[in-house]
């Protein structure tokens, strides 16, 4: 089993900002050891227009608590929890809590059970990570795309309730247009 799977520009296109701007061949590179050796990310630096590069994003499907260990580099962990309607039925598009928390080495953050959840790398140089996800190896597609992990609704919104873009040298939120009702938020 190969535990190496890296993301794409073509990829990525998915959750971007301006998916029509260039940007690097590959966006970020993820080796997979699951629970007991753990899992490493590795960002590649830069903007692709005005928005910084990051992971895909996804929510988790079971209770978990996943933790993630900045161990080199600087950037910005968002967490978001989507709305639920009368009927329980889960709404992408209204989100009830968005978090953006400024994260460099050292730093530990813990990211909220069933959450949705991404990585930005607002840095000059690599952003590295630690996580315990459990990535199961026997999984088709394990590395890029765990069975624990739902993507879509990242992808059918257009990436996360805010992108974060570089606006005159400093990391900025802006909505994204895609989402009906979004709670404020700032960059902690």
């Amino acid at each position: 089993m190969n535990p190496y799977a890296s993301r794409s520009h073509k990829e990525m296109k998915d959750v971007l900002k301006n998916p029509e701007m260039s940007g690097p061949e590959i966006h970020y590179y993820m080796i997979r050891g699951g629970v007991d050796k753990k899992n490493i990310t590795i960002w590649e630096p830069g903007l692709i227009g005005d928005e910084y590069i990051k992971s895909y994003g996804h929510y988790h499907i079971t209770d978990f608590d996943e933790q993630y260990e900045i161990l080199s580099g600087e950037g910005i962990v968002i967490t978001q929890t989507r709305g639920i309607d009368a009927s329980g039925q889960v709404l992408d598009s209204i989100i009830t809590s968005f978090r953006a928390i400024h994260v460099k080495a050292g730093d530990i953050i813990n990211i909220p059970r069933r959450s949705g959840h991404l990585m930005i790398n607002t840095g000059e140089t690599w952003l590295v990570t630690r996580d315990n996800s459990p990535v199961n190896l026997r999984e088709i597609d394990s590395v890029s795309h765990p069975s624990h992990a739902d993507y879509t609704p990242f992808k059918n919104m257009h990436g996360a309730a805010y992108y974060v873009i570089n606006k005159n040298g400093t990391p900025t939120l802006e909505k994204n247009p895609t989402y009906t009702e979004v709670v404020k938020a700032t960059i902690e």
